[in-house]
């Protein structure tokens, strides 16, 4: 089967590679029938994910088939139709019985990091019955294409922010992540929602998809916060866009005693200066998705009340998966999504 691979630091190629086969019992190998590109993607092709192995198959946003399923998988069988989580977790140890999945001691983010992923033919599942969604018949793969990534990040930055119906919630970034957590925050019925994205054409896309939300450039930020908010800030602010700038934004907007959500993945290391927001007294929360909520998600898909395909923007062949990269990368044609389907 071709496998799209991480060959070295900025080069991935497609190369042949064996179709997976069940190692545990609890492993399914799906059969790849949508995957996409995510900036995490990039992120391990420019070397800025070092638990990241190369050789392995990179992609972890994916539906598919079972193909098959090891003994002790109970929750799916061949033939059913899946959406595959980015996370690998056992379900059983100190941190998923919390919730804290991306913390499980037999995985995190395992699938196209430090195992091979779904931008290819087949991939193996580890704990199958925690990593695999079922996606109902009246779900398309477009629609649940995200459930399993970015959706999941939106949906789980969205929950832990604690928002209320009396916030007005500052959204940093207006990518594909910041997208999704433009609808998960929506679902809590804040007072008010803000996006600032740097890009006239996103900003567009915004504006023209989310009539009720505030859409700003970064250099308006200041003055509409301080409109809404009576010059507090924030109530609550989810960092998506991943640089230095966003980063100090991120904690500027923010009220005092307010709650500073971060999701993006940096390049490089980012500094708190504690001195300069002492008093502030902000609360901090940063990290990777516990992509605990799949099932509800996918719920919340069947009922209309989360529809990400317009974020799908691009659709290539496997075999023409360097050239939804070159447009992805370069931020080219008005990108937002680029699925990839089977030859």
């Amino acid at each position: 089967m071709k496998a799209y691979t991480y060959i070295d630091t900025g080069r991935f190629e497609l190369i042949d590679k064996q179709c997976p086969e069940i190692i545990e019992d609890k492993d399914a190998i799906v059969r790849v029938t949508l995957g996409s590109i995510c900036m995490s993607d990039l992120h391990i092709k420019h070397g800025s994910v070092p638990r990241a192995v190369k050789g392995i198959t990179v992609g972890h946003e994916m539906v598919g088939v079972v193909e098959k399923a090891g003994s002790k998988v109970t929750k799916v069988k061949p033939g059913d139709r899946v959406a595959v989580n980015v996370e690998t977790f056992c379900g059983e140890c100190y941190f998923c019985k919390r919730g804290w999945v991306n913390n499980c001691k037999e995985g995190g983010w395992e699938l196209g990091c430090r195992i091979d992923g779904g931008q290819t033919e087949y991939v193996r599942v580890p704990y199958a019955d925690n990593g695999l969604t079922p996606i109902p018949d009246n779900v398309s793969d477009e629609q649940a294409l995200f459930v399993g990534d970015i959706l999941a990040t939106g949906y789980w930055a969205a929950k832990i922010s604690e928002i209320s119906e009396d916030d007005v919630v500052l959204i940093i970034g207006a990518g594909p992540t910041g997208l999704c957590t433009l609808q998960c925050v929506n679902l809590y019925s804040p007072k008010h929602i803000v996006v600032c994205e740097i890009d006239d054409a996103r900003r567009q896309f915004v504006s023209e998809n989310y009539p009720d939300v505030t859409v700003i450039a970064p250099y308006e930020c200041k003055k509409a916060l301080d409109e809404l908010t009576d010059f507090r800030g924030a109530d609550r602010v989810i960092e998506v866009a991943g640089a230095e700038e966003t980063f100090e934004m991120a904690w500027k907007s923010a009220r005092p005693n307010a709650i500073v959500t971060i999701i993006a993945l940096y390049d490089n290391d980012m500094k708190l200066p504690l001195p300069r927001m002492y008093g502030k007294n902000l609360t901090f929360k940063f990290g990777g998705v516990d992509a605990s909520d799949c099932d509800e998600i996918m719920r919340l898909i069947e009922k209309g009340e989360i529809d990400t395909t317009k974020l799908i923007t691009h659709r290539f062949p496997l075999s023409r998966i360097e050239e939804g990269y070159r447009i992805f990368e370069g931020k080219l044609d008005g990108v937002i999504k680029v699925a990839i389907y089977p030859d």
